[in-house]
Parts: structure tokens; sequence; C-alpha cells
């Protein structure tokens, strides 16, 4: 499907509002291959619904082996949650590239000031192209119909507990097919030096 340019429909929030006064980076990734871990990170935001209420919902993938190197939630959408995703997961190793959308909370200074203190490559997707960020789309997919959609939570807390389970499964125990049947943590830690993996 990503080789023909091809995603499934479905509903989503309208999350990734640009910022017309923010800079704007243009996008990487296309035909870029990727081979190996730390050569391509990248984050996005998705609602996460609740008995009353919902939160959003940050993470950090490695595109490589589709680990999740950190997420948070939060109750607004203030840049402040997506900055502390990227900030813990920059402390067990950094990507060479990392890609977002034109979200605001992307764009901004506060954000895009932390990779280029880490000399890191900013790649930002096409206008209206969710494609462009396929990892992270599949992720938030994998979320919802395998936990999200299947537990009730009565709130903010309740739904952290979960989410953290749920992701140490993900990381440590589900196998991808594109893997071949491998867990994430598998790929991930197979293909980056001893340093890297004692300090994540």
């Amino acid at each position: 499907m990503r080789q023909m340019g091809l995603e499934a429909i479905y509903c989503k929030q309208r999350l990734s509002i640009p910022d017309k006064a923010h800079k704007k980076y243009p996008y990487l990734l296309r035909d870029y291959k990727i081979d190996k871990a730390d050569q391509v990170w990248s984050t996005d935001i998705t609602y996460i619904p609740m008995e009353k209420g919902f939160m959003y919902l940050t993470a950090v993938i490695d595109w490589h082996s589709r680990y999740v190197l950190s997420w948070k939630l939060s109750n607004s959408l203030d840049s402040t949650f997506c900055i502390d995703a990227l900030n813990e997961s920059l402390k067990g190793s950094k990507p060479e590239i990392f890609n977002t959308d034109q979200g605001v909370q992307f764009t901004s200074e506060k954000f895009t000031n932390v990779l280029e203190s880490n000399e890191i490559k900013i790649s930002m997707d096409g206008r209206g192209r969710a494609i462009d960020n396929v990892f992270v789309e599949r992720l938030w997919r994998t979320v919802k119909y395998e936990y999200v959609y299947l537990h009730s939570q009565s709130d903010g807390k309740e739904l952290y507990k979960g989410l953290k389970s749920y992701f140490e499964f993900y990381n440590n125990q589900r196998p991808h097919q594109a893997l071949n049947y491998k867990t994430p943590a598998e790929i991930y830690f197979g293909s980056v030096n001893t340093t890297c993996q004692q300090a994540v």
C-alpha cells in the first residue's frame, strides 16, 4: 500500500493545524532507504476517547524497528507534552532525521530548537499527506484497535496505566509481520550499539 500511495479511509480528528508564521521544512524521506535503527524517528498526536472526556496522545517511534521510544498524554494540544516526549526519547540516542507533520506543535521554535541543537535533520510531511508519516499512523491504528476500543477508561490515570502496559507489550512481546515476526525491541536493540542499549 505504501509503494502504491494508498491509505485506509477512516475518521480522524483534525489535530495537525499549521501556523503560517512558523517555519516549514521539506520532506526528506521520499525514496530514502531506511535499513538501521536511529536513522529516522517520527512523532504525531492522536485523539483518545474516554468514558468522560478525552486525552491527546503523542509518541516518538523509530521507523526501522517500529520501537516506541517515548510517549506522553495531555488534556490539551499545548506543545509541552510533545517536547517532553522528544526530550525523553533523546536521553538514550538520537536519529539522523526526525519527521513530523506541519502541526503547530512540531513547527514551533521550542520543538525545532531541540532537534537543531542536537544536530538532527528536520523533515516534515507535505500538507494533507498522512501517508508521509505512515509508521506513526499505523501505530495509532494498532493502539486503538488492540487497546483503546476494547477498554473503557474512566479517567486519565486509568488510561495512562493501560497505555503503559500496552506499550510495554507492543515493544517487547507483540511480533510484527513486517519485522519477520520479531518484536520492535528485538530489532531496535539488535541493531544499535551497547552504549545506546544501556542508556534507553
